[in-house]
């Protein structure tokens, strides 16, 4: 089943995830060397399934593709797939994907006494301070990227 697309944005686009399907795929355990290959590489018997491994909360998770460069700093890159669990509360200093003024934005989120700030992970992005003139939600927090090399 291919995930249902539910929102298009000009930062985001966010989809349903699908996890009612199993795929396991080869897996190895005792780390991959990023010098010389290993023989017992040959010898891989061990699965993973990423919906099982990824997902924790499945009826509260999305996904969403970034579109834009704000958070580079943190590895978040044009293109990458993001995994939002809506479920998860938000805390300070996590990344999370934001619902301000009609349009969805990710962000790290910093959460002050009295006030909320979106922080960008680069320099050319200025903060966003959340003001109650704002339509605002934290609509899930970040678990994992996925990024297309």
């Amino acid at each position: 089943m291919t995930p249902l697309k539910l929102h298009t944005g000009n930062i985001i686009d966010i989809f349903s995830a699908d996890t009612e399907t199993m795929l396991e795929l080869p897996y190895v355990d005792d780390g991959i060397s990023a010098g010389f290959p290993s023989p017992a590489l040959d010898f891989v018997d061990l699965t993973i399934d990423l919906n099982k491994h990824l997902i924790k909360n499945p009826s509260a998770t999305f996904y969403g593709r970034v579109k834009g460069v704000s958070l580079k700093n943190a590895g978040i890159d044009n293109g990458d797939l993001l995994i939002i669990d809506r479920s998860i509360e938000p805390t300070n200093g996590k990344i999370a994907v934001c619902y301000i003024d009609g349009e969805f934005t990710a962000k790290r989120i910093k959460i002050l006494k009295n006030e909320i700030w979106l922080i960008p992970e680069n320099e050319d992005y200025e903060p966003i301070r959340v003001t109650e003139d704002n339509n605002f939600l934290i609509w899930g927090v970040v678990t994992h990227v996925i990024k297309d090399v």
